[in-house]
């Protein structure tokens, strides 16, 4: 099975998934928090309209881990910081 890492810890995943399908697949609806109110967020629209779904990836923040497909070897990040995006 393929895996990446999410905070250090392995997560396997289905080739095709997105990062978003194999976090929720694992049981990780939420894998950040909103910077007023730290209210947590996780996948949304799943189609890359919204910015709920931010992390990490390899040392890039703000990517939309709903439109990102996995990729053996992945090193994901949440939390802080993944609330500016990329565009």
């Amino acid at each position: 099975m393929s895996e990446f890492t999410v905070d250090g810890e392995p997560l396997p995943f289905v080739p095709g998934q997105t990062l978003a399908a194999a976090l929720v697949a694992s049981g990780r609806v939420a894998w950040r928090t909103t910077r007023l109110g730290q209210r947590p967020r996780g996948v949304f629209c799943g189609i890359g309209v919204c910015f709920d779904c931010l992390v990490t990836i390899d040392g890039t923040g703000g990517q939309r881990a709903c439109l990102v497909q996995a990729r053996t070897g992945m090193a994901i990040t949440t939390g802080e910081g993944d609330d500016e995006c990329i565009r």
